[in-house]
């Protein structure tokens, strides 16, 4: 009889535990990055990129799903999983999509597809705006970043104000230390406390995965607090339309009913992209590949 923690996974599961993936790494701006390869190489290459403050191993039961007929890749960002930390505790988008871009360069994957959630659509989309040719079609689940209304109260702060604002928050993350956890299982209600919709094997796949231990026995998250930081400033919004506006290939939009992330149909985004559809799905929050994983990898192997 299977173990309690594979209860709730997609067929295949623990077929996946034995066999792959196989981690590896490379370097991008001087910081060594992990990658985890789920092996098919001779299959077309497929990119997993997860958000921020999760890790690769996120994306394991998608894999699990498209590994037969895809060369599914699953990064781990600077500062996350286990990738090393950027020195100056810089993860702005802008270096995300260099390591991107070095990922997709070094190990020739180009051209390819690309699946990602939160942060990491962020970075798909504006590197597929970039090298329209490199992408074949790209999923990003709530990947557009803040609605124009958040945008539009921030551009409002003075660029001083922001800049202060910003100073003062990385001081205060280089003083302070990782939140620390005397057992898994406390790290392990931590993560169901910040999404309720997760199941219990979800959740503790997803802790185990995203922890490390500390020298004195206790349990620390793998992400670098440094990205908590928000940036002062990015590229400007209209620029930023623009690469969306320059993405070719077929482009699909993923929305949880009940999240915080605005929906594109609504707040016009929508219009930047040549080809793109918006699904919404209920009840699901900004996870909803997890929240309603059933649906997600039908609605996914039917684009792909």
């Amino acid at each position: 009889m299977a173990p309690d923690w594979t209860r709730g996974r997609p067929a295949g599961y623990l077929r996946g535990m034995i066999t792959g993936p196989t981690s590896h790494s490379y370097i991008s701006q001087r910081v060594r990055l992990h990658y985890v390869d789920w092996g098919n190489p001779d299959a077309p290459p497929l990119i997993l990129l997860h958000g921020g403050r999760d890790h690769c191993r996120s994306w394991d039961w998608v894999a699990e799903e498209l590994r037969h007929d895809w060369h599914v890749i699953a990064p781990d960002l600077r500062g996350h999983g286990d990738s090393g930390w950027s020195s100056d505790g810089d993860y702005s988008v802008r270096s995300c999509v260099y390591d991107l871009a070095q990922l997709i360069h070094q190990k020739k994957l180009a051209p390819l597809t690309i699946v990602a959630h939160s942060y990491g659509g962020n970075i798909s989309l504006r590197y597929a705006g970039i090298y329209p040719e490199n992408v074949l079609k790209i999923v990003a689940i709530e990947g557009l970043g803040p609605s124009p209304k958040m945008l539009k109260e921030r551009m409002a702060e003075p660029i001083a104000k922001r800049m202060h604002t910003w100073i003062e928050a990385k001081r205060a993350a280089a003083g302070r230390s990782p939140k620390k956890y005397a057992t898994l299982e406390e790290a392990y209600q931590r993560m169901k406390e910040e999404n309720g919709y997760l199941s219990d094997a979800q959740a503790r796949h997803l802790t185990i995965n995203g922890i490390s231990q500390n020298e004195d026995s206790t349990y620390s998250w793998k992400f670098d607090n440094h990205f908590r930081v928000m940036v002062p400033y990015d590229l400007p919004q209209e620029e930023v339309d623009a690469l969306w506006r320059d993405i070719t290939c077929p482009t699909l939009l993923l929305y949880g009913q009940n999240s915080w992330a605005s929906n594109p149909e609504k707040d016009g985004r929508i219009a930047n992209f040549r080809n793109a559809q918006v699904k919404i799905y209920e009840n699901a929050g900004h996870w909803l590949h997890h929240d309603q994983f059933d649906r997600f990898a039908a609605e996914l192997k039917a684009f792909l």
